[in-house]
């Protein structure tokens, strides 16, 4: 059976003098707690993809990233927790040592193989999948990042733990968006709410790469035309690109942990928060809103 002991993931309120004087509430969606190992949106990502490997037979998964891949990582957990081999084809070169991210890869079983950068930027080509299906017999492949059709159905279900303090407010949820399936799969599930819930929701995407109009355009690919759930993609917070770091997001993040005890890192969470304190000290966040930040794990 495809599924986690799973626990209400908490919820951990961010009080600091900016959110006083524009009267906002900040409350962080802790997903990093659902489960020891495979937790965050990658959990949701990868239900349904598990379960479609497993009934069509297959025992090995395979899926593609760079060295800093939360999907890799997530998905040697899953690997590890639900019996299947998994195979990461990494980007470039591995780093000897090993970083973090690939280390824990590493000890929850999966291989990991190295594919030039010149042959990964040709890996969705027909015939580069199939031929690492024929090297690899018997291999579920998922995309990279995992996103997928049945990725962002799994991510609908996300809209059914969002838990709000307060009513008559305008009300945010803020995530991090590395290929926008988790997004168009949040959104999603809101839209099939509307008339549930009354309150207005707008759910703002900060973008983790540098790739401009790239993520917006992928949400949109992957939601039906009549959507009436407000979103937007905050592109000017990606520190110069997926997994690269500045100097100003590193003293925040210091600073943020040591103050409320949240634990960030520097791919996925760090920017988010970053990016909607800024949203709430330059007025882009209305006055008066509350706000929900999925924490979407990672190391």
């Amino acid at each position: 059976m495809i599924e986690l002991p799973q626990q209400l993931p908490p919820l951990q309120p961010i009080e600091s003098d900016c959110l006083r004087e524009h009267n906002v509430t900040l409350n962080v969606l802790r997903l990093d707690l659902m489960h020891p190992t495979l937790h965050g949106n990658k959990w949701f990502k990868l239900k349904h993809n598990l379960r479609q490997a497993r009934d069509e037979g297959h025992h090995t998964l395979l899926s593609f990233g760079g060295a800093w891949s939360n999907h890799l990582r997530a998905l040697a957990a899953a690997g590890n927790l639900f019996g299947f081999r998994t195979i990461g084809i990494v980007r470039g070169e591995i780093p000897q040592p090993l970083n973090p991210v690939l280390q824990f890869a590493h000890d929850q079983g999966m291989e990991l193989v190295p594919m030039s950068r010149s042959d990964y930027r040709l890996h969705r080509n027909p015939a580069a999948l199939a031929a690492l299906e024929a090297r690899y017999s018997d291999c579920y492949v998922l995309p990279e990042g995992g996103s997928n059709a049945l990725a962002v159905r799994g991510c609908a279900e996300l809209a059914g733990l969002l838990r709000w303090q307060t009513t008559g407010r305008p009300r945010v949820v803020g995530l991090a968006c590395g290929t926008g399936a988790t997004l168009a799969g949040l959104v999603w599930g809101l839209q099939q709410q509307i008339g549930r819930d009354a309150e207005p929701i707008e759910v703002v995407g900060v973008g983790v790469l540098k790739a401009l109009g790239m993520l917006a355009e992928a949400v949109t690919r992957r939601l039906p035309a009549a959507v009436d759930i407000p979103w937007q993609i905050l592109e000017r917070y990606h520190g110069g690109g997926y997994a690269r770091v500045t100097p100003e997001l590193e003293r925040f993040m210091t600073q943020f942990t040591a103050r409320h005890a949240v634990p960030l890192e520097p791919v996925y969470s760090g920017k988010l928060m970053f990016g909607l304190l800024d949203q709430v000290r330059n007025g882009a966040i209305p006055v008066g809103s509350e706000v929900l930040a999925l924490h979407s794990g990672g190391l």
